[in-house]
């Protein structure tokens, strides 16, 4: 059984709304990013590959792991944060992906074809047998509901660190178990 093991990023410096539009981890993310990497170095099958979001937050929270298990880290955009359209500002996107978290993927407005960019991120993941891949709490929603055949786009809300694994099925990605949910500051 092929398995890829998606961890949401630690918690960031700076939420999604503010003015850095890169954050780092703050030091609770930092102790997060530790934690995670233990606990997936204590599994009894771990990841062979470590792959990343172009993202500073992502990259951060891989980093242990990828130290860790003597791997370079691999940066992959088909794991990163949701594309915001291009007409919309940085002080915009907020309420754009409140909105987006409210309908299905087919609904929401920009110059993307969302449904198929979640597609895309379950897609990359089925690329990444035998991978931990530290993604975002969007980029999540999609591969769950991908894999559910879930339409909404809120499909659960990962925690910061959590870890939600897939089985990949040919060309199908399977949930084998949804991360730690908790309250997030994403809405």
């Amino acid at each position: 059984m092929a398995l890829v093991h998606v961890i949401r990023h630690g918690k960031p410096a700076a939420t999604w709304g503010g003015s850095d539009e890169d954050p780092g981890l703050d030091a609770i993310g930092k102790a997060q990013a530790t934690e995670v990497a233990e606990a997936i170095l204590a599994l009894p099958e771990r990841p062979t590959r470590v792959v990343s979001s172009p993202l500073r937050r992502c990259r951060e929270t891989a980093e242990p792991l990828a130290r860790a298990l003597g791997v370079e880290l691999t940066i992959d955009p088909r794991v990163g944060e949701i594309p915001t359209p291009a007409a919309l500002s940085h002080d915009e996107r907020p309420a754009w992906l409140k909105r987006a978290f409210e309908g299905r993927w087919d609904e929401i407005q920009g110059d993307l074809d969302y449904v198929g960019w979640a597609e895309g991120v379950a897609a990359a993941l089925r690329d990444y047998a035998g991978a931990a891949v530290f993604s975002h709490f969007v980029a999540l929603n999609a591969a769950v509901g991908v894999a559910t055949g879930q339409a909404e786009v809120m499909a659960f809300r990962p925690d910061h660190c959590s870890r939600t694994v897939f089985e990949i099925g040919g060309d199908r990605l399977i949930l084998v178990a949804k991360g730690r949910e908790a309250q997030s500051q994403v809405l």
